[in-house]
């Protein structure tokens, strides 16, 4: 047999654990693993010394097209998806016009074909106006299943109360993500943000605001029998209360949530630091340590949020919340199991087998026969910096950036095309809709 890669003396880390074996690629697909000496390949890859991973999942990214895309676009946030080791994206409904109706969803899925560098799902945003057609859009083409904005939304995109909470959850059966901040609470508590800096804005949305919509849309989803997927989970008392419903939720967190801490980070960063829901105190980040560890928690996800320079420099609260991420997602994980705070296998779950065991994704997050040839490979021991001329996104800044970690992305496959090598770019970018098994007959 010849074959179009062949990936010899990698460190897989795969379901056999982590050894030294080859990988062997055909027609965008893994054909073999194994000690593969006899076989011919059109390019062979000496990967002695590095790890290769099942490619990296990010399942919560904005990338701004349709209708900001000064701040980011498809091809620029895939771009850097790629150049971070991440060979495949869900990306959010709050665009202009907003994701919620399947001329959107199309126009989104026609952008993106072949213009992104890696795969890609998009949300269907859920509103008031559509929620009755929610079980048709969630099975079209390019979907990656329904978002719910519980706060921190505008227009059709804000579900605020139960009723049409339910009645959402109601109509349809993929999963359904949720961003869990209570609309009311925030309403009563905006005055806060405007008696200080940034450092309110963990006060205005503080910890309570969380943990009541978080109750709410559990109770909820219990009732209606519905899967829900409850994004960036800032709080310890949130994964107490998460952990009591396994049964119909799985639980997201972020990097910067599991990194950073007030008050340090908004005394350091500014309003680089601010997003939603806010990074909290020193309890609340070793909390969600604890929560990982015990396995609460089941994927890791960027929330890849980019503005311009100039609008988050704007004084606190007209400084707009979101941060880049995920071009630096893995690079800041991989610096964490150098540290020790998690092995490359508890990795490549929260980042690969999670995101495919929860969204029933076809063909990908596993390093399996059979599975799409998507890679990730990195260079566990590598030191260097973050700097931001290696950062590919529209914003241009990092609140990461000059800090000095070890473990680097090195090699980027989607579907057997080698998208990204130490730092360059394929010629063309390829990407397509993921597949999925929910869906698969539409």
């Amino acid at each position: 047999m010849t074959i179009d890669i062949l990936i010899q003396n990698a460190i897989c880390v795969s379901h056999n654990g982590t050894e030294a074996t080859d990988v062997a690629i055909k027609d965008d697909i893994i054909v073999a693993i194994g000690h593969l000496d006899n076989i011919e390949a059109e390019e062979v890859i000496d990967a002695q010394g590095l790890h290769l991973m099942p490619g990296v999942i990010d399942t919560q990214v904005h990338f701004r097209e349709p209708g900001a895309e000064a701040k980011e676009d498809l091809e620029s946030g895939s771009r850097a998806a790629v150049q971070g080791g991440v060979t495949a994206v869900f990306e959010m409904p709050n665009t202009k016009p907003a994701t919620t109706t399947a001329k959107a969803l199309n126009d989104k899925v026609k952008r993106a074909t072949n213009r992104m560098w890696c795969d890609f799902g998009f949300y269907v945003g859920a509103s008031k106006k559509n929620a009755k057609n929610l079980h048709k859009l969630e099975r079209l083409p390019g979907c990656c299943g329904v978002k719910i904005f519980m706060g921190s939304s505008t227009g059709d995109l804000l579900v605020a109360d139960d009723q049409t909470l339910a009645n959402i959850l109601s109509n349809g059966t993929r999963r359904v993500a949720i961003h869990a901040e209570d609309e009311d609470r925030l309403i009563e508590r905006k005055h806060l943000s405007e008696k200080g800096g940034v450092e309110q804005h963990p006060v205005w949305r503080d910890a309570e605001t969380a943990y009541r919509a978080t109750d709410r849309i559990l109770e909820l989803a219990r009732r209606t029998g519905r899967r829900i997927h409850v994004l960036h989970v800032t709080t310890e008392k949130e994964m107490a209360l998460l952990a009591a419903y396994k049964d119909v939720a799985s639980v997201e967190v972020t990097p910067q949530h599991l990194i950073l801490s007030a008050p340090d980070c908004y005394e350091e960063l500014g309003s680089y630091a601010q997003m939603n829901p806010p990074i909290r105190g020193e309890d609340d980040r070793i909390g969600l340590w604890k929560a990982l560890r015990v396995g609460i928690i089941d994927i890791l996800g960027s929330d890849h949020a980019p503005h311009e320079k100039e609008k988050k420099a704007l004084p606190y609260p007209k400084s707009p919340s979101g941060m880049p991420g995920v071009q630096t997602m893995l690079p800041l994980m991989l610096d964490l199991v150098n540290k020790g705070s998690m092995s490359m296998e508890r990795l490549v779950d929260l980042t690969s087998a999670g995101p495919t065991r929860l969204f029933n994704i076809a063909g990908k997050g596993r390093l399996a026969v059979g599975y799409d040839a998507d890679l990730t490979i990195v260079d566990l021991k590598k030191k260097w910096t973050i700097e931001e001329d290696w950062l590919e996104s529209k914003c241009g800044w990092s609140p990461f950036a000059d800090n000095q970690i070890t473990g680097k992305p090195v090699g980027t496959f989607v579907r057997g095309k080698k998208v990204m090598w130490e730092g360059e770019l394929a010629e063309e970018a390829t990407g397509q809709p993921m597949r999925f098994q929910d869906t698969l007959n539409g």
